[in-house]
């Protein structure tokens, strides 16, 4: 069964929630290690997320909700 979801990518979930104010900035941290995806470390700023994904960046929790259209 294949269901279409909304994505956003990891660098720019970072812009939109407030942690990184440009894509350069969301690029470094992510580069650094300092983001995780459901619990791992994630280093590629392409990553697509979906809703019910968690972003974790230092002590702060994101739970990606995205709209279905």
């Amino acid at each position: 069964m294949t269901q279409v979801e909304n994505t956003i990518k990891l660098d720019q979930f970072l812009k939109w929630v407030g942690v990184a104010p440009t894509g350069g900035q969301a690029k470094l941290l992510i580069q650094d290690g300092e983001v995780l995806v459901n619990g791992v470390v994630e280093t590629r700023r392409g990553r697509k997320l979906v809703t019910g994904d968690r972003v974790t960046v230092g002590k702060e929790d994101f739970i990606v909700k995205l709209d279905s259209y």
